[in-house]
């Protein structure tokens, strides 16, 4: 193949537009309907009696779930952020006290720590499976640190065993954000409950969806009450209740509705064939793109699976030839221009670290005296730029991320993208000096 390059005039590989993943049937249609016709919209009480814990299609959602996956345990909540925000409250976070976290995730994984004033401290990736590294954790404890927020990040579960041994030496809470792993297995467990407490997200870009929402899993009793308690105004029922340790336990309105339940109970019988496509899509992928040197298809490591929400893909400059800037315009050049984000074939990196965020180079988050980082006024606490050099090294040149793993795509599509990469590397000198 050598034919000109689109980004210097050439003929395109492809003209049309990548179809859009379309989730919702006649199936869900259905089931809304039926919740509408019953008048029965949402159905929790923030008050003692049998509707504090929702109505009959919430609770029929949460049975559901656990009994798919085995969890004792699962709470719905009107989204992820809020989820991840209670399980932050249930696992006792209490101002001055430490959370590790990734950098390289949704900024609620961390900004969850922060409404209880907890402050995130930040461990670097593996350059593998971009997952928090357990090397860098432990370089992160302090006496401070009460907790490790582990993100399984892109759909790969990261290496729970060498956490989990960090936390049982330390004495931490666990709480994984499973948002983009739901259905995945660790060395044969579900993520969610190899930690302390779990969830996964419900929005609408996930793998199945009730356009927002989330679910936290857990095994223990303890913790599930205290979600419950944060979900629904708690405060008016730790009396009733008999709880005994009220700490974070004053509660909001994270209430998923019986609509989008409803949603989540068809969504659900969804989502094995996600996976399985998801799954045969990208070893079709990873294989096509192995005979490109400079282009590392996503890795899975021993005894994980991968639900595979974004595709990443490893760069090297100086193989390829040019820098990830230039190559992923010339890719884009061979397709026509998305009409939203998941029509794109490739994107450099993910987010940016989130310690690069003003609010933490400022360290201001809840008012202007410095909260929650003034809880400990003796505590220099550094979110400079280089502290996690791997996760920096990724975001700024050598990841990228596909999202063409989706059940709208075919081989067929998949083919296209194989094609453009190889017309671009064979005639990469058109785009020397671009």
């Amino acid at each position: 193949m050598s034919k000109k390059l689109a980004i210097n005039g050439g003929t395109p590989v492809r003209t049309k537009k990548f179809d859009i993943r379309k989730t919702i049937t006649e199936e869900d249609k259905k089931a809304v309907a039926e919740v509408m016709d019953s008048g029965d919209i949402s159905m929790f009480f923030g008050s003692p009696g049998a509707f504090w814990l929702g109505g009959s299609k919430v609770k029929e959602f949460e049975n559901n779930w656990s009994k798919k996956f085995g969890f004792k345990h699962s709470i719905t909540v009107n989204s992820w952020t809020t989820g991840l925000m209670a399980c932050i409250g249930a696992v006792g976070i209490e101002p001055g006290d430490e959370v590790i976290c990734t950098p390289y995730t949704m900024s609620a994984s961390a900004t969850a720590a922060i409404f209880y004033g907890g402050i995130p401290i930040f461990a670097d990736i593996d350059p593998k499976t971009f997952n928090i590294d357990p090397k860098s954790i432990e370089k992160c404890i302090s006496p401070r640190t009460k907790a490790i927020m582990v993100v399984h990040i892109f759909g790969q579960p990261a290496d729970m065993d060498a956490i989990m041994a960090i936390a049982r030496k330390h004495n931490l809470k666990v709480i994984e954000d499973c948002a983009q792993t739901p259905g995945i297995r660790y060395k044969g467990r579900y993520v969610g409950t190899i930690g302390d407490i779990g969830g996964f997200s419900l929005n609408y870009h996930k793998h199945i969806h009730t356009g927002e929402g989330g679910i936290i899993v857990t095994e223990n009793d303890e913790l599930a009450q205290k979600c419950q308690l944060i979900r629904n105004h708690g405060e008016n029922l730790v009396a009733s209740l008999g709880v005994k340790d009220i700490s974070n336990t004053l509660g909001s309105n994270y209430r998923l509705t019986e609509l989008q339940a409803a949603i989540g109970n068809v969504q659900i019988t969804k989502l094995d064939y996600c996976l399985k496509h998801r799954a045969k899509l990208a070893k079709y992928f990873s294989d096509k793109l192995s005979k490109f040197p400079g282009l590392t298809p996503a890795f899975v490591a021993e005894g994980s699976e991968h639900a595979y929400y974004q595709y990443p893909i490893k760069f090297d400059e100086n193989i390829v030839g040019v820098p990830r800037a230039t190559f992923l315009k010339a890719i884009a050049a061979e397709f026509p221009k998305p009409d939203i984000w998941e029509q794109t074939v490739m994107v450099g990196g993910y987010v940016a670290p989130l310690y690069w965020a003003p609010m933490y180079q400022t360290q201001t988050a809840i008012g202007k005296k410095g909260f929650p980082w003034s809880v400990n006024p003796t505590v220099k606490y550094n979110y400079s730029r280089g502290i996690c050099p791997v996760v920096e090294r990724m975001h700024e040149k050598e990841m990228i991320n596909s999202p063409m793993i989706r059940e709208a795509v075919t081989e067929a599509d998949l083919d296209d993208v194989i094609n453009a990469i190889e017309k671009v590397i064979e005639n990469i000198g058109e785009l020397k000096g671009l």
